[in-house]
């Protein structure tokens, strides 16, 4: 009987130690979340610039959302082959932040076609009534891209416990909340301020913590 408690106890133990390797062995370098901020923050701001001093670009700067899976995808290949136990939760966000890069750039090229519908209605609102319309499509899309920008960003705040990315997700929802009422310039900045502090500054410090060889939990 003593035997068999204590081959329990050694299995309880056993099972602990297993648990808390697969815990600590995987380390997010952040590189993911560097990607996509620093990706949504350039975006954002060449847009700001474009409206703010009038000029135009040879292409849609936002079509660097698409660029931008191509990396993701090959990001999360390679990390999921370098841990070294089998974590669903990882499996998970993989899938979250590449259905959301897909949904990113499905969500641009929408806009950018309902964009060209609505202008060709307006002009024939203006030919008509001799007045232009002083509604802006684009200034509630910014509205509904930071929603979109705070989903995976808190559901991987709250796998990961950690605070600074879950924050950042919050951060988003509120901006999405102040964009409904303000300018099409001032979207775009929250966008990229929120851009920066949901990824670009968490995707950061994951990586300074993964060089000095730290978990990104509970941060």
């Amino acid at each position: 009987m003593g035997e068999e408690k204590m081959s329990e106890k050694d299995s309880l133990r056993l099972i602990e130690q297993m648990i808390h390797k697969a815990k600590n062995s995987y380390y997010d370098k952040g590189i993911g979340p560097i990607l996509w901020g620093s990706v949504i923050t350039i975006c954002s701001l060449v847009t700001f610039l474009r409206i703010q001093f009038n000029f135009k670009l040879p292409f849609d700067i936002w079509l660097l959302t698409l660029a931008a899976i191509i990396p993701q995808i090959i990001i999360s290949s390679k990390e999921k082959k370098q841990r070294k136990v089998k974590n669903y939760n990882d499996d998970a966000m993989d899938y979250i932040w590449m259905c959301f890069g897909i949904a990113i750039f499905l969500l641009v090229h929408i806009n950018t076609n309902l964009v060209g519908v609505l202008n060709t209605v307006f002009k024939d609102y203006r030919d008509l009534g001799g007045k232009a319309s002083d509604f802006n499509y684009y200034e509630y899309s910014s509205a509904m891209m930071l929603l979109l920008y705070g989903m995976p960003t808190i559901i991987t705040g709250g796998i990961m416990k950690f605070k600074p990315m879950l924050y950042g997700g919050i951060l988003c929802w509120i901006c999405c909340i102040i964009t409904v009422y303000t300018n099409i310039k001032v979207d775009l900045l929250l966008t990229a301020l929120s851009a920066t502090f949901a990824w670009l500054i968490p995707g950061i410090i994951l990586w300074r913590r993964y060089k000095k060889g730290q978990p990104c939990d509970n941060v």
